[in-house]
């Protein structure tokens, strides 16, 4: 018994080592962690259980058969994030580059199956060069299985990527089918091609990071939701993350104890409006001041920063922010904007997270660029989500509310249950001047009679009184009042119900 004991220990041992010291030290030489390096900073002290450690590779052509690995180049198993359990697979580039076989596959999937079945979040760290050459379509067949179960489990329990080194060819369409994407500056990248075949194909010179480096995907592509700077912080923000979310979309909100009174007024917020409307102000102060101790997790903080998006708490339970940021541009909706808020949106809304959303907006992106790259169609999708969603939707209206982008930023008529606004509020078609050219276009060369409607039609029009006479704004309130009146809506609302038709799936707009 002793021996079969101490053959145990000697085969656990050379399986954590993975692809060897030299290729353990050749990865911190590169400012990286290892995969189980990373796991134990990721999950609670002592609480991973890892699967299939003595897994290895099938493959018997170009010489394989000669090199096998214990655990075949990815960690799967299971963990807790605090005391919550979580499923997780790290790819190791120790082990043939992380490249992904047909057993290596056979692993993820397991783990996805099990997190399926059991309704709890599944977190994936990449580090790897894609699939593994040698086995050929073994291996894309182990990629079909994965992204298959990505699918099935959408919507179902959160699915959250983590790119902790090079992540190309199809290995970066498993992360893009997950709910979150996060990035390591200088030392990940994700692309479907290198910079090579890049360079064969189309003949640009491009490096890796200019191709699909942190810098990129978190501003322009927005495939990734953040960037940070090293694998520690990483996954100390993971950790963060997973706290707001909850396990499924049958499990309840997670709710942590508090000490912020949700009746607290902020009289601050009486000033932030700037007396003149072409001011802007910043609407994460906004923000901050009504959550729970001013803890806010932003999402794609960089990418189309005229809108803003994130997590919060409100008596210690997870809410989604979506605000017009009147800092950039405006706080106009355009298409990148209304791409960015319709998937956290759809996300809130699978998972059963309450959406409050502060609207300045005056309207959206006008110009030949917005149109020909289909505005149209993208602020669809802002206005589908939020009219498919059946989460509690609070609504304030801080300054403007003008033409469709009232109607799709949460308002009464796409289902909004609870529709706040300021005494400032805005709420028109257009703005004074605007409106006045075209109603008066008779008067248009004479300055007085055009700055006297001006007024008139700002008296008339340019407050939330006439939205409030029907019913489409259910109160102005105070503003030093916000957080006192969101969070009794959304403990009055706390047990809604509501349901849509029937149907095998949407057709959004996409």
């Amino acid at each position: 018994m002793t021996s079969v004991l101490a053959e145990l220990e000697a085969r656990r041992a050379d399986a954590r080592l993975g692809g060897g010291k030299r290729r353990i030290e050749a990865q911190h030489a590169k400012g990286k962690l290892t995969a189980r390096e990373r796991l134990k900073i990721l999950l609670d002290e002592d609480s991973f259980e890892e699967y299939d450690m003595f897994v290895q590779h099938r493959c018997t052509d170009f010489g394989m058969e000669d090199t096998r690995i214990a655990g075949d180049g990815v960690v799967t198993g299971w963990g807790t994030i605090n005391g919550r359990p979580v499923f997780v697979f790290a790819k190791d580039f120790t082990v043939f580059g992380g490249s992904l076989s047909e057993t290596h596959a056979l692993k993820i999937s397991k783990i996805q199956d099990m997190a399926l079945k059991n309704r709890t979040p599944i977190i994936g760290l990449f580090d790897a060069g894609g699939a593994r050459i040698q086995e050929g379509v073994a291996a894309l067949g182990g990629y079909g299985e994965v992204f298959q179960r990505n699918v099935l489990a959408s919507g179902v329990i959160p699915q959250i990527s983590v790119i902790m080194g090079p992540c190309a060819g199809g290995d970066v369409y498993s992360p893009a089918m997950t709910d979150f994407i996060y990035m390591v500056r200088d030392t990940s990248y994700m692309f479907v091609t290198g910079p090579d075949v890049v360079k064969t194909v189309t003949n640009e010179t491009v490096t890796a990071e200019q191709l699909g480096g942190a810098s990129i995907h978190t501003t322009r592509s927005s495939i990734a939701d953040g960037a940070y700077d090293n694998d520690v912080e990483a996954l100390l923000e993971i950790r963060r993350l997973v706290d707001f979310l909850p396990a499924s979309n049958i499990s309840d909100l997670p709710e942590l104890a508090q000490q912020d009174d949700p009746e607290r007024i902020e009289p601050s917020l009486d000033t932030i409006i700037p007396d003149s409307a072409n001011k802007p102000y910043d609407v994460k102060e906004l923000i901050v001041k009504t959550l729970d101790d001013g803890d806010f997790f932003e999402i794609q903080e960089k990418h189309a920063a005229n809108i803003v998006i994130g997590f919060g708490r409100m008596e210690g339970r997870t809410v989604g922010v979506v605000a017009n940021q009147p800092m950039v541009l405006a706080g106009v909706l355009d298409s990148d904007a209304s791409r960015k808020a319709a998937r956290f949106v759809r996300f809130c809304d699978c998972f059963n997270i309450p959406i409050i959303t502060f609207v300045d907006v005056p309207g959206f992106l006008p110009g030949t660029a917005q149109e020909y790259g289909g505005l149209i169609k993208h602020g669809a999708k802002l206005l589908f989500a939020y009219a498919e969603a059946t989460v509690p939707k609070i609504t304030i209206i801080t300054r403007k509310a003008y033409g469709g982008a009232y109607d799709v930023m949460a308002s009464k008529h796409l289902r909004g249950d609870v529709n706040y606004a300021w005494p400032s509020a805005e709420i028109a078609v257009m703005g004074a001047r605007g409106a006045v050219e075209i109603i008066f276009r008779k008067d248009i060369e004479n300055s007085e009679r055009i700055a006297e409607h001006t007024k008139g039609y700002e008296k008339r029009f340019l407050s939330p009184f006439v939205a409030a006479e029907r019913g489409y704004i259910d109160d102005v309130i105070m503003p030093h009042s916000t957080r006192r009146r969101v969070s009794r809506a959304l403990r009055l609302l706390r047990n809604k119900q509501l349901e849509n038709p029937w149907k095998k799936h949407d057709n959004i707009p996409l």
